[in-house]
């Protein structure tokens, strides 16, 4: 999966979203979306490991690492990729911590 695409996608839809990479291997990695008012995802590669973070209102709501976190990331991939580029967004706009959850 691409990382950059991904960003590129969604603001392009309308989001606020960045992804950065580091090292001169680009073997670490962070991406944030913004999905609305106060609620921030952020997907971090690096040497420490892998870790999909929800938050709102600066408060982390779930936290998932490895094989979990990457799950996530997939889903929130699968959701834009399926759903039609005029067609509204709400879904993920009304993503919950306990929703994410269950998808993984």
């Amino acid at each position: 999966m691409n990382l950059q695409a991904l960003a590129i996608v969604l603001e392009n839809r309308g989001y606020l979203a960045s992804c950065y990479t580091c090292g001169g291997e680009m073997n670490s990695a962070s991406f944030m979306v913004s999905l609305g008012k106060d609620h921030l995802i952020r997907f971090l590669v690096s040497d420490y490991g892998i870790t999909w973070t929800e938050m709102r209102d600066d408060r982390e709501l779930m936290k998932l690492e490895g094989a979990e976190a990457i799950s996530q990331l997939q889903e929130l991939a699968n959701l834009i990729k399926y759903q039609a580029h005029n067609e509204p967004f709400n879904k993920i706009d009304n993503l919950n911590a306990q929703e994410i959850k269950n998808m993984a």
